[in-house]
This record gives C-alpha cells, sequence and structure tokens, in this order.
C-alpha cells in the first residue's frame, strides 16, 4: 500500500472536525478524567446519555495511574469491589474488605469500557468558564486548548451546550471554582487532612448538586463539601462517579 502524507492529515481532521461538531450539544460534560470521572462517563455512556470526558492533560487517568507513591498498586475496600467486576478489572484480596489492584489495568480497563460505550474523549481540553444564563443554571462551557493556557496566548475559546455538567477535576474543583469567582452562590469549604475512612465514609453524601446544572463527584466532591482526603483507596472514588451518573440517568428521564 502506497502512503500519502496529505491523505492522513485529511483523514484525522475530518474525522475529528466531524466528532468536535457533533459534541458542541450534548447531554453531559464531565470534566476530569480521574477515577471517578471516567467511572461516571462509563455509566453514563452505557445507559445511552450523550456525554463527553474532558481533561486538560494529554493523558486520562488522573492520580489513579501513579498509585501510591509511583508504586503502581491501588486498593478498593469490599463496597466498591463490584465496580471492579464491572470493569473486568482483576484483583487479589489482600486482606478481608481490602482489594488490591494494578492502577494500569485499572486505568485502562475502566477507560476502554467509556469509550466501548460510547463516550467521547476529549484530552488536552481545558474548560476556562462556564455558560450560565437567565435560569441561572451551568449550561454549557468554555473550552479552549490547554497548549493555548499553558503559553497564555490570547486566543478566543469555543462553547460547548450541555444538560448538566459534572465536576471530576479532583483536589482543585476548578469548575465549582470558576462558579464561585463569577458570583455564583456555591460555597466551597476547602480540602480536609489526610483521613481515609472519614473521607470514603462521607464522599457519598458530598456527591451532589452544588450549583443548578453542576454536579461535584470524586475528590472535588470532597473539596467542596469540607471533607478530609484519601489517598490510594480508590473505592470512593469509583461509587461517587457511579452515584454521579445514576443521579444524571434519573434528571435525563424526566
Amino acid at each position: 500500500m502506497k502512503l500519502d502524507e496529505v491523505t492522513i492529515s485529511r483523514a484525522i481532521l475530518s474525522e475529528q472536525h466531524k466528532i468536535m461538531t457533533e459534541y458542541l450539544d450534548i447531554d453531559c460534560a464531565v470534566v476530569g478524567g480521574g477515577p471517578s470521572g471516567i467511572t461516571c462517563a462509563a455509566i453514563l455512556a452505557q445507559n445511552g446519555v450523550k456525554v463527553a470526558l474532558i481533561e486538560k492533560k494529554l493523558s486520562i487517568g488522573g492520580g489513579m495511574w501513579g498509585g501510591g507513591m509511583m508504586f503502581p498498586r491501588i486498593v478498593v475496600q469490599e463496597e466498591a469491589r463490584r465496580l471492579l467486576d464491572h470493569f473486568g478489572i482483576k484483583y487479589t484480596e489482600y486482606e478481608k474488605g481490602y482489594y488490591v489492584a494494578s492502577s494500569v489495568e485499572a486505568v485502562s480497563k475502566s477507560l476502554a469500557a467509556a469509550c466501548d460505550a460510547g463516550a467521547e474523549v476529549f484530552n488536552l481540553t481545558t474548560v476556562e468558564d462556564v455558560v450560565v444564563k437567565e435560569d441561572g443554571g451551568v449550561s454549557g462551557l468554555v473550552i479552549n486548548w490547554t497548549a493555548v493556557e499553558m503559553a497564555g496566548l490570547h486566543i478566543d475559546p469555543l462553547t460547548m451546550r450541555t444538560k448538566v455538567t459534572v465536576d471530576a477535576t479532583g483536589h482543585d474543583s476548578m469548575i465549582a471554582h470558576m462558579v464561585r469567582k463569577k458570583g455564583g452562590a456555591l460555597e466551597i469549604k476547602g480540602e480536609g487532612f489526610m483521613w481515609a475512612e472519614r473521607a470514603e465514609t462521607n464522599i457519598l453524601s458530598h456527591t451532589k448538586e452544588v450549583f443548578p446544572g453542576l454536579i461535584v463527584a470524586g475528590m472535588a466532591a470532597n473539596a467542596v463539601g469540607g471533607e478530609n482526603r484519601m489517598g490510594p483507596i480508590f473505592g470512593g472514588m469509583l461509587l461517587s462517579g457511579e452515584k454521579a451518573a445514576n443521579m444524571i440517568i434519573e434528571r435525563l428521564k424526566k
């Protein structure tokens, strides 16, 4: 087969232009491609929701890739073991209720499940603002290339319309901070000290709608809610992503 460089370039541009045009109007945008964001996007897509997973970095997976201090293993507790099974992630029981899995496999298989189900991933894409109109809720995202932000270039962004947005941006809780900075009535209490049991126990109560059209999940939920952090145990992240997805599925049915 004789290859033509221009044909290769045209193929990439043509296909991505089609996808970007289609995904400017979606059911849900999940911002942050860490464990809670991937889980949320995968479950949404598996239930027929048109969802975009937006990640500012090149790689998807957030802090899960590195496991604990670069040892590529994560721990998941009994309550979330079924989500490892759901994504086909292998694990071993270290002690009763403590399950150890490969961080690389966990990211790869959960992300593959999201892609297989139809979630569209936009990496190297940053959210620089939100759209809030007369109804007072988040109804869209203002997006740009991460490289533009990193270079400090003055280049206008584009806009994506969404029925609901999930802030799964981790410790930074970026979308929640954007809303508050622009005058939205959203209290951000800030992240507490390391306390795995408390953080894992309470994360589902913090996974909720904190501003019209905006749901927080994962570590962003704990940061907004004033909860503790938990380190390399990821059951709470998975369960939080699942809860956010189920909330959205129920909302879209109405």
